[in-house]
């Protein structure tokens, strides 16, 4: 995986648009890069963020967001401060909270996804999502999954078969908590281990999944 680094705070140069581009961070390596602060984030954003009362939380929300608005800026080409998220939720149609939109670039689609100290974002054309969870984290029983997506009851019974049945469900987990949050339908689910993660991004079409480098300007 190539290595890409953020452009300045503001006037970052702009990212081939065309495919998704995928990240995964620690949450320490994104709160420790100069101007990703939380006064990008919008007064909704931020007031959601002082309402959680355990500060690791806290501090994996906001990276989670200042990735994805990172990510955001190099794909559109604008400064962080003009990235806009909203949040509209499908079931109830209230705003705040639901699948993250950009009303200024209706074509663009992103997620974002945190896990005890570890943070991942995506941004692309169509629908997409992303999950991240650590390696050594247990996934949920495959009662759970089987209720909670009845039609993964194929792969389930694969994933309980396979030489490593845990991490064989744990990647089952992210990818279908990916394909979720993209909304369903015929999406290429790619996953992939960094960090001691294993995350997985559902889109539309073809993904490239690359560390974010915080130092060189490389674009490829």
């Amino acid at each position: 995986m190539s290595a890409v680094a953020p452009g300045p705070a503001t006037g970052p140069s702009r990212l081939p648009v065309g495919r998704a581009r995928a990240a995964l961070a620690r949450t320490t390596e994104v709160l420790a890069q100069q101007g990703l602060t939380e006064e990008l984030l919008q007064p909704w954003e931020r007031g959601r963020l002082h309402r959680i009362r355990i500060p690791a939380r806290r501090d994996d929300v906001l990276a989670a967001r200042l990735l994805v608005r990172h990510l955001t800026a190099r794909y559109v080409g604008c400064s962080r401060r003009e990235v806009e998220i909203r949040q509209l939720c499908p079931d109830c149609g209230g705003t705040g909270h639901g699948r993250p939109f950009l009303p200024a670039h209706p074509e663009t689609g992103i997620s974002l996804s945190h896990a005890d100290g570890l943070v991942a974002a995506v941004v692309g054309p169509g629908p997409l999502g992303i999950d991240v969870e650590q390696a050594h984290r247990r996934p949920p029983p495959p009662a759970h999954i089987a209720r909670r997506f009845p039609e993964q009851d194929g792969a389930l019974r694969a994933a309980a078969a396979a030489d490593d049945p845990v991490a064989a469900l744990l990647r089952l987990w992210v990818q279908t908590e990916a394909r979720f949050k993209a909304g369903g339908g015929r999406l290429s689910v790619e996953t992939w281990t960094d960090r001691g993660a294993v995350a997985a991004v559902a889109t539309t079409g073809a993904a490239v999944v690359r560390h974010v480098g915080w130092g060189a300007e490389d674009c490829r």
